[in-house]
Protein backbone atom coordinates (compact mmCIF):
# COMPACT_ATOMS: atom_id res chain seq x y z
CA UNK A 1 0.00 0.00 0.00
CA UNK A 2 0.96 3.17 -0.92
CA UNK A 3 2.21 6.07 1.89
CA UNK A 4 -0.42 8.36 0.10
CA UNK A 5 -3.32 5.84 -0.06
CA UNK A 6 -2.23 4.82 3.75
CA UNK A 7 -2.91 7.95 5.06
CA UNK A 8 -6.17 8.41 3.42
CA UNK A 9 -7.10 5.30 5.59
CA UNK A 10 -5.80 6.70 8.54
CA UNK A 11 -7.53 10.05 8.08
CA UNK A 12 -10.60 8.02 7.36
CA UNK A 13 -10.39 5.82 10.96
CA UNK A 14 -9.57 9.01 12.68
CA UNK A 15 -12.75 10.19 11.50
CA UNK A 16 -14.84 7.50 12.16
CA UNK A 17 -13.79 7.63 15.70
CA UNK A 18 -15.82 9.73 17.79
CA UNK A 19 -19.16 7.89 15.70
CA UNK A 20 -18.02 4.59 17.00
CA UNK A 21 -17.43 6.65 20.37
CA UNK A 22 -21.33 7.89 20.53
CA UNK A 23 -22.61 4.33 19.24
CA UNK A 24 -21.44 2.80 22.91
CA UNK A 25 -24.41 4.69 24.44
CA UNK A 26 -28.28 3.85 23.69
CA UNK A 27 -29.89 7.14 22.27
CA UNK A 28 -31.22 9.75 24.94
CA UNK A 29 -35.11 9.66 24.22
CA UNK A 30 -36.50 13.37 25.22
CA UNK A 31 -39.06 12.88 27.71
CA UNK A 32 -38.50 16.36 29.63
CA UNK A 33 -41.99 16.65 28.85
CA UNK A 34 -43.91 13.80 29.25
CA UNK A 35 -42.15 11.83 32.19
CA UNK A 36 -44.94 10.60 34.14
CA UNK A 37 -42.23 7.95 36.22
CA UNK A 38 -38.92 9.70 38.20
CA UNK A 39 -36.70 7.93 38.97
CA UNK A 40 -35.28 8.90 42.36
CA UNK A 41 -31.47 8.32 43.39
CA UNK A 42 -30.15 8.32 46.75
CA UNK A 43 -25.72 8.76 46.47
CA UNK A 44 -23.83 6.31 47.95
CA UNK A 45 -25.12 3.76 50.56
CA UNK A 46 -23.84 0.62 52.84
CA UNK A 47 -20.49 0.46 52.44
CA UNK A 48 -20.24 3.48 50.33
CA UNK A 49 -20.43 6.44 53.15
CA UNK A 50 -19.61 8.89 50.36
CA UNK A 51 -18.38 12.39 51.91
CA UNK A 52 -17.68 12.20 55.57
CA UNK A 53 -16.94 15.29 57.24
CA UNK A 54 -17.18 16.33 60.51
CA UNK A 55 -19.49 19.52 59.97
CA UNK A 56 -22.22 17.16 58.61
CA UNK A 57 -23.73 13.51 58.55
CA UNK A 58 -22.41 11.14 56.36
CA UNK A 59 -23.14 11.62 52.81
CA UNK A 60 -24.74 8.63 52.25
CA UNK A 61 -27.18 9.26 54.88
CA UNK A 62 -28.28 12.87 54.26
CA UNK A 63 -28.95 12.03 50.34
CA UNK A 64 -31.07 9.33 51.44
CA UNK A 65 -33.31 11.57 53.77
CA UNK A 66 -33.67 14.34 50.95
CA UNK A 67 -34.40 11.44 48.59
CA UNK A 68 -36.98 9.48 50.65
CA UNK A 69 -38.82 12.90 51.07
CA UNK A 70 -38.26 13.76 47.42
CA UNK A 71 -40.09 10.88 46.77
CA UNK A 72 -43.01 11.33 49.02
CA UNK A 73 -43.75 15.26 47.54
CA UNK A 74 -43.29 13.86 43.99
CA UNK A 75 -46.22 11.11 44.88
CA UNK A 76 -47.79 13.65 46.56
CA UNK A 77 -47.94 15.49 42.92
CA UNK A 78 -49.49 12.77 41.35
CA UNK A 79 -46.04 11.37 39.64
CA UNK A 80 -45.09 7.86 39.84
CA UNK A 81 -41.50 7.49 41.69
CA UNK A 82 -39.14 4.63 41.47
CA UNK A 83 -36.07 4.81 44.24
CA UNK A 84 -32.71 2.93 43.35
CA UNK A 85 -32.59 2.45 47.17
CA UNK A 86 -34.74 3.11 49.98
CA UNK A 87 -32.32 2.26 52.92
CA UNK A 88 -28.40 2.05 53.99
CA UNK A 89 -28.16 -0.42 51.22
CA UNK A 90 -25.04 -0.32 48.66
CA UNK A 91 -26.07 -0.58 44.82
CA UNK A 92 -23.53 -0.65 42.28
CA UNK A 93 -23.56 2.13 39.71
CA UNK A 94 -24.44 -0.50 37.06
CA UNK A 95 -27.41 -1.39 38.62
CA UNK A 96 -29.03 2.16 39.38
CA UNK A 97 -28.50 2.54 35.63
CA UNK A 98 -30.39 -0.54 35.30
CA UNK A 99 -32.92 0.79 36.56
CA UNK A 100 -33.17 4.16 35.33
CA UNK A 101 -33.20 2.39 32.31
CA UNK A 102 -35.77 -0.12 32.69
CA UNK A 103 -38.66 2.54 33.01
CA UNK A 104 -40.68 3.79 30.65
CA UNK A 105 -41.44 7.52 29.63
CA UNK A 106 -39.00 8.27 32.85
CA UNK A 107 -36.25 10.74 34.09
CA UNK A 108 -33.70 10.44 36.45
CA UNK A 109 -32.37 12.64 38.98
CA UNK A 110 -29.47 11.87 41.35
CA UNK A 111 -29.60 13.56 45.03
CA UNK A 112 -25.63 14.16 46.25
CA UNK A 113 -23.61 16.23 48.82
CA UNK A 114 -20.35 17.97 48.24
CA UNK A 115 -16.51 17.55 49.49
CA UNK A 116 -13.77 19.93 48.93
CA UNK A 117 -10.21 19.61 50.73
CA UNK A 118 -11.40 23.69 50.76
CA UNK A 119 -13.24 24.13 53.82
CA UNK A 120 -14.74 27.59 51.95
CA UNK A 121 -15.86 26.12 49.02
CA UNK A 122 -19.54 25.85 49.18
CA UNK A 123 -22.93 26.10 47.10
CA UNK A 124 -25.43 23.95 45.08
CA UNK A 125 -24.33 22.60 41.81
CA UNK A 126 -26.14 20.34 39.32
CA UNK A 127 -24.48 18.04 36.66
CA UNK A 128 -26.19 16.46 32.94
CA UNK A 129 -24.75 15.26 30.08
CA UNK A 130 -27.06 15.10 27.37
CA UNK A 131 -28.84 17.82 25.60
CA UNK A 132 -32.28 16.83 26.57
CA UNK A 133 -30.80 16.65 30.05
CA UNK A 134 -30.00 20.70 30.75
CA UNK A 135 -33.35 22.15 31.08
CA UNK A 136 -34.14 20.02 33.76
CA UNK A 137 -30.51 20.24 35.34
CA UNK A 138 -31.19 24.24 34.92
CA UNK A 139 -34.61 24.40 36.61
CA UNK A 140 -33.56 22.51 39.65
CA UNK A 141 -30.67 24.74 40.15
CA UNK A 142 -32.31 27.69 39.84
CA UNK A 143 -35.09 26.49 42.21
CA UNK A 144 -32.32 25.71 44.81
CA UNK A 145 -30.64 28.85 44.60
CA UNK A 146 -33.69 30.47 45.56
CA UNK A 147 -32.53 29.35 49.02
CA UNK A 148 -31.93 32.47 51.30
CA UNK A 149 -27.79 32.34 51.54
CA UNK A 150 -27.72 30.07 48.69
CA UNK A 151 -24.81 30.26 46.49
CA UNK A 152 -25.34 29.30 42.83
CA UNK A 153 -22.12 26.91 41.93
CA UNK A 154 -23.79 26.65 38.40
CA UNK A 155 -24.66 23.51 36.04
CA UNK A 156 -22.04 21.74 33.85
CA UNK A 157 -21.68 18.62 31.91
CA UNK A 158 -20.10 15.55 33.31
CA UNK A 159 -19.16 12.41 32.34
CA UNK A 160 -20.50 10.22 35.61
CA UNK A 161 -22.10 6.77 34.63
CA UNK A 162 -25.66 7.32 35.85
CA UNK A 163 -25.43 10.00 33.21
CA UNK A 164 -23.95 9.27 30.14
CA UNK A 165 -25.09 5.81 30.37
CA UNK A 166 -28.78 6.98 30.50
CA UNK A 167 -31.25 6.63 27.96
CA UNK A 168 -33.77 9.56 29.26
CA UNK A 169 -32.89 12.81 30.51
CA UNK A 170 -30.96 12.49 34.05
CA UNK A 171 -29.54 14.88 36.40
CA UNK A 172 -26.89 14.65 39.47
CA UNK A 173 -27.57 17.07 42.54
CA UNK A 174 -24.78 18.31 45.01
CA UNK A 175 -26.95 19.87 47.55
CA UNK A 176 -24.18 21.58 48.98
CA UNK A 177 -20.79 20.91 50.57
CA UNK A 178 -20.26 18.66 53.56
CA UNK A 179 -16.78 20.07 54.16
CA UNK A 180 -18.28 23.43 54.49
CA UNK A 181 -18.98 24.35 57.90
CA UNK A 182 -22.26 26.40 57.58
CA UNK A 183 -23.95 24.28 54.95
CA UNK A 184 -22.72 20.56 56.96
CA UNK A 185 -24.15 22.01 59.86
CA UNK A 186 -27.00 23.09 58.23
CA UNK A 187 -27.49 19.30 57.17
CA UNK A 188 -27.87 18.45 60.09
CA UNK A 189 -31.24 20.13 60.46
CA UNK A 190 -34.93 18.41 58.92
CA UNK A 191 -36.24 21.60 58.12
CA UNK A 192 -33.44 22.30 55.43
CA UNK A 193 -33.21 18.88 54.49
CA UNK A 194 -36.98 19.20 53.51
CA UNK A 195 -36.46 22.62 52.06
CA UNK A 196 -34.32 21.31 49.70
CA UNK A 197 -36.47 18.55 48.98
CA UNK A 198 -39.21 20.94 48.22
CA UNK A 199 -37.33 22.61 45.40
CA UNK A 200 -36.27 20.07 43.57
CA UNK A 201 -39.91 18.53 43.85
CA UNK A 202 -41.05 22.03 42.29
CA UNK A 203 -38.58 22.22 39.33
CA UNK A 204 -39.58 18.51 38.55
CA UNK A 205 -43.12 19.41 39.11
CA UNK A 206 -42.86 22.54 36.79
CA UNK A 207 -40.65 20.60 34.18
CA UNK A 208 -43.49 18.33 33.91
CA UNK A 209 -46.73 20.64 33.93
CA UNK A 210 -45.65 24.42 34.19
CA UNK A 211 -44.86 27.29 36.12
CA UNK A 212 -47.31 27.70 39.24
CA UNK A 213 -48.47 24.19 38.84
CA UNK A 214 -46.58 22.69 42.38
CA UNK A 215 -48.56 22.75 45.41
CA UNK A 216 -46.00 21.81 47.35
CA UNK A 217 -46.41 21.87 51.37
CA UNK A 218 -48.19 25.68 51.52
CA UNK A 219 -46.76 25.17 55.09
CA UNK A 220 -43.38 26.69 56.51
CA UNK A 221 -40.84 24.01 57.40
CA UNK A 222 -41.31 24.39 60.42
CA UNK A 223 -45.17 23.42 60.33
CA UNK A 224 -44.67 20.69 58.37
CA UNK A 225 -44.98 16.97 59.86
CA UNK A 226 -41.85 15.58 60.55
CA UNK A 227 -40.88 12.51 58.96
CA UNK A 228 -38.56 9.49 61.29
CA UNK A 229 -34.96 10.77 62.08
CA UNK A 230 -32.28 8.64 60.56
CA UNK A 231 -29.71 7.18 62.04
CA UNK A 232 -26.90 9.73 61.96
CA UNK A 233 -29.25 13.13 61.36
CA UNK A 234 -30.52 15.42 64.46
CA UNK A 235 -33.91 15.14 64.73
CA UNK A 236 -36.58 17.76 65.16
CA UNK A 237 -35.50 21.92 64.37
CA UNK A 238 -32.15 21.71 66.39
CA UNK A 239 -29.21 23.39 64.70
CA UNK A 240 -25.24 23.20 65.42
Amino acid sequence: MSRSVNRIVTIGLVALLPACASMRHAAVKNTSKTFKTVVVDAGHGGKDSGAYRRYGPPEKVVALDVAQRLNRKLRESQLKTVMTRDSDVFIELNDRVAIENAQKNAIFVSIHFNDSRRRGVRGFETYYHSGPSFDLANGIQQKLITIPNSKNGGVHTANFRVLRNATCPAVLVECGYLSNRSEGNQTRDWEYRELLADRIAEAIVEQRYGAGVYHGSQQTAAQSPQPETPTGLTPGAERH
